[in-house]
């Protein structure tokens, strides 16, 4: 009796601390139900309920099903961790059992963005095929965000594909909620710095995606005073130099701390011709800023045996002209990202292949940073091992692209076209601002040795990443990174934000990119010649140990009590 009491006074006890203590324990090696620091604040403070919709759901086979339920352990997490109600509901389209109601849902699916996948799986050794849809839809105060819970690199192994898709659905999910939530006042701002004669339109993919999740401003270097109050400075394929006053501004801006994101051609190409294009170098007056801080862009173009196509006329068909697409290797298609697994810098972890247009390489050379201390280099984009360098002045002939290419001519090895700098920088102008200068006023030799001042700056050689393509039948520009020959979409938008939520914030949402999801296959060759067996250890090993401890109870009471 005495026993039984404290038991039942031990469960009153455990029952009133579990409604004012949270506790939850993730036990896995990779912390795989761990929120991020950044997620859990960001739920912390909702203003209203938060509803999910999740179409990844039904008949799907098991490698989707174990990203089902990632998102489904994820939204959990949510659930638990947030401040107001977070509820969420799988919706099978395929459950639909009217028609016409299953395509009405279908067509507003697809209006709302949401494309459909076609699933392919082996069942019963038969190849079946389905269509599914891998999105969410977050609702919050009468908005609604699509997020595409598959993605990652496509030139993995589904199995891959799908684990990177794994890793990535918290920051998916939570880039979703932080679009919806963030209020007004504390959003960061970026700095727009147009230096360019590009037409606006060709830019309006990534500004509207900027101005999704940021305040964006227009930076005008021509104004007195310092570039201030702007957590990230992006300029984008700038093709007019800079001048004293201007590098000066832009040099003390990342040396009291600012972070830059530069898209900038190494040779400009232009001269379009029926017989090809002339490529000369482009002087931005910016090489002396990049050498201090620790790279060079080079005056050359890239070519790459691992490119995209342009369509080209290579003959006649009858009385018309043949037009193919054939490959154009000065369009490099970028799937080389660096550092592997976890070492990777979230702003390429898992990223999709990136398109480039006419790139230069960049040079990493020493660059000594405030107080005799290290700038920290990652390359984030790299070409294939097969490359040619052509330098700049240089016509580039499209006869090429229809000539055979001899793979032992491309022996330039692994280029670098985007790269990383962090650290307190040194002043460009260090020991030449005298007393008398009216630039002396507020002048900073070096960034202090706090978190406050150190800057982050990425360099990518290609001004083109960031510029999208327009259909000018309907003039209407078209997403960013997207191939009107190949219909194909890749991740330049991707880069692009990534790379401003790394610079803007690195410890914030991004960091959830750093999800590591260890891949641990069966052995398939063990798993069909034992297959019977673990099957009948897992159908009776709970039984036989159920039995076995009601054995060992009944034992032990009569041993007690036999007496």
């Amino acid at each position: 009796m005495k026993r039984l009491l404290i038991a039942l006074v031990a469960l009153v006890v455990v029952n009133i601390a579990s409604a004012f203590l949270f506790f939850r324990a993730d036990l896995t090696a990779e912390k795989r139900y761990t929120l991020s620091t950044a997620t859990r604040n960001l739920l912390a403070n909702l203003d209203d309920d938060i509803h999910i919709n999740v179409y990844l759901t039904g008949d799907l086979p098991p490698s989707f099903k174990r990203l089902e339920n990632a998102v489904r352990e994820t939204l959990d997490e949510f659930a638990a961790r947030a401040d107001r109600p977070v509820t969420y509901r799988f919706v099978d389209v395929d459950a639909v059992t009217d028609s016409a109601a299953r395509k009405k849902l279908v067509i507003d699916l697809m209006q709302k963005g949401l494309t459909p996948t076609n699933v392919v799986s082996p069942q019963g050794g038969k190849r079946t095929e389905k269509i599914a849809f891998p999105w969410a839809v977050v609702s919050y105060k009468g908005q609604e965000v699509p997020v595409l819970l598959l993605k990652g690199n496509k030139a993995a192994s589904p199995e891959e594909q799908l684990n990177q898709s794994y890793e990535g659905v918290e920051y998916a999910l939570a880039s979703a909620v932080r679009k919806l939530t963030q209020p007004a006042g504390s959003r960061r701002r970026v700095g727009l710095l147009a230096r360019t004669k590009v037409p606006p339109s060709r830019f309006s993919d990534l500004l509207a995606s900027v101005q999704e999740n940021y305040d964006l401003f227009f930076v005008d270097l021509s104004k007195p005073g310092p570039l201030t109050n702007l957590d990230v400075l992006l300029v984008p394929k700038p093709d007019q130099p800079f001048s004293d006053d201007d590098l000066f501004k832009i040099d003390q801006y990342v040396v009291k701390g600012g972070h830059a994101l530069f898209f900038v051609d190494g040779a400009r190409v232009d001269s379009v011709g029926v017989e090809g294009t002339f490529a000369q170098p482009l002087a931005l007056n910016l090489d002396e800023l990049f050498f201090g801080w620790g790279v060079r862009v080079n005056r050359d173009l890239v070519k790459d045996l691992s490119c995209n196509v342009i369509p080209l006329n290579v003959g006649s068909m009858g009385d018309k002209p043949n037009i193919q697409l054939v490959p154009w290797r000065f369009y490099p298609i970028i799937n080389n990202f660096g550092a592997q697994g976890a070492a990777r810098n979230p702003i390429v972890r898992n990223l999709d292949a990136v398109w480039a247009r006419f790139a230069s390489t960049i040079d990493t050379v020493r660059a000594q940073g405030a107080g005799g201390s290290a700038i920290r280099k990652t390359p984030l984009l790299l070409t294939s091992p097969y490359t040619q360098l052509r330098q700049a002045p240089v016509v580039l002939a499209y006869n090429e692209a229809r000539q055979q290419p001899d793979p032992r001519t491309y022996n330039g090895g692994v280029r670098v076209l985007a790269c990383l700098l962090e650290g307190r920088f040194r002043s460009l102008y260090a020991n030449q601002i005298l007393p008398g200068d009216p630039r002396a006023q507020g002048f900073k030799a070096e960034g202090d040795d706090g978190s406050s001042e150190r800057a982050r700056v990425i360099v990518c050689s290609d001004g083109d990443l960031v510029v999208n393509d327009v259909d000018y039948k309907r003039q209407t520009p078209y997403p960013l990174g997207f191939d009107r020959y190949t219909r194909q979409t890749f991740a330049n938008k991707d880069f692009a934000l990534n790379a401003i939520d790394y610079l803007a914030d690195p410890e914030g949402v991004i960091e959830a990119r750093n999800r590591q999801i260890t891949l641990r296959p069966l052995d398939k060759i063990r798993l069909r010649s034992e297959r019977t067996s673990w099957q009948l250890l897992n159908l009776l090993g709970p039984v036989m140990l159920v039995g076995l401890i009601g054995l060992i109870w009944q034992w032990n009471r009569r041993r007690q009590y036999g007496q």
